[in-house]
C-alpha cells in the first residue's frame, strides 16, 4: 500500500469535519480523574467516551471548563462536552456553552446517572425536574429551564436505606453489572443520533 492510500485511508476513518453553525450541545456527566473513571456517578461520560469511539472523534479539547469534541452526528454540528466542573457544578459548564453558541434548551441532551433504575435500564425524556440529581440541580439552574432533553442512566438501588449514597454513586459497577450495562451503552449512543436527528419520539419509543 502506497503512502498516499495510506493517507487516505486514515482520513477516510475519521470523523467528518464540522461545518455550519452548532446546533446541538450532547453533555455527559461524571467527575474527572481517574480515581472516577469506572464509578456509577461517570455513566455519563462512559456514554460519550463510547459515542466518541464509535463515530471516530475525540473528546479533548479544553473549553468551557469540560473537555469537548467538535463533532458532526446524524448531519448537525454538536459539542460534545465532558463537563470538569465535577458533578454538583456541572451547570457552569453546560451554561457557558450553551451560551456561547446561542444553543436553546431544546437542543441540549444531558447523559447522567439515575439510582432508580437497575443497570442496564434507561429512559428518554425531552424535559423535567432534576430528580433530586445534584448534578441536574445544576444545569437546570444555570439554565434557568429544565425544557431539555435526558437520557438517564440506571446504575442501580442503595444495597439498603442506611448506605451512603455518596458512597454508592462513587462505587464501582460488579461484574454482573457491566455485562447488563454493555449493550444500554451502544443503545444510548443510537438514542443521541436519533434525538440530535430530530427524532426523539422514535427514541423513546424505542428504548423506554
Amino acid at each position: 500500500m502506497s503512502l498516499e492510500e495510506i493517507f487516505a485511508k486514515l482520513k477516510a476513518q475519521r470523523a467528518p469535519q464540522p461545518q455550519g453553525q452548532v446546533e446541538w450541545l450532547i453533555a455527559g456527566l461524571g467527575n474527572p480523574g481517574k480515581e472516577y473513571a469506572a464509578t456509577r456517578h461517570n455513566i455519563g461520560f462512559i456514554t460519550v467516551d463510547r459515542l466518541a469511539e464509535q463515530e471516530k472523534f475525540e473528546i479533548k479539547k479544553i473549553k468551557f471548563k469540560s473537555l469537548i469534541a467538535d463533532t458532526m452526528l446524524a448531519g448537525k454540528r454538536c459539542i460534545v462536552m465532558k463537563p470538569s466542573t465535577f458533578m454538583n457544578n456541572s451547570g457552569e459548564a453546560v451554561g457557558e456553552c450553551a451560551r456561547f453558541y446561542h444553543i436553546e434548551p431544546q437542543k441540549i441532551l444531558v447523559i447522567y446517572d439515575d439510582i432508580n433504575f437497575e443497570p442496564g435500564v434507561m429512559r428518554i425524556r425531552k424535559q423535567g425536574s432534576d430528580g433530586g440529581h445534584n448534578g441536574m440541580k445544576s444545569i437546570i439552574y444555570h439554565l434557568n429551564s429544565n425544557a431539555f432533553a435526558r437520557i438517564r442512566m440506571g446504575v442501580g438501588a442503595k444495597p439498603h436505606p442506611d448506605y451512603d449514597l455518596a458512597d454508592w454513586v462513587l462505587s464501582k459497577f460488579s461484574e454482573k453489572e457491566v455485562k447488563a450495562i454493555e449493550p444500554a451503552i451502544d443503545d444510548a449512543c443510537e438514542a443521541v443520533r436519533l434525538i440530535v436527528g430530530g427524532n426523539i419520539d422514535e427514541a423513546m419509543n424505542k428504548y423506554n
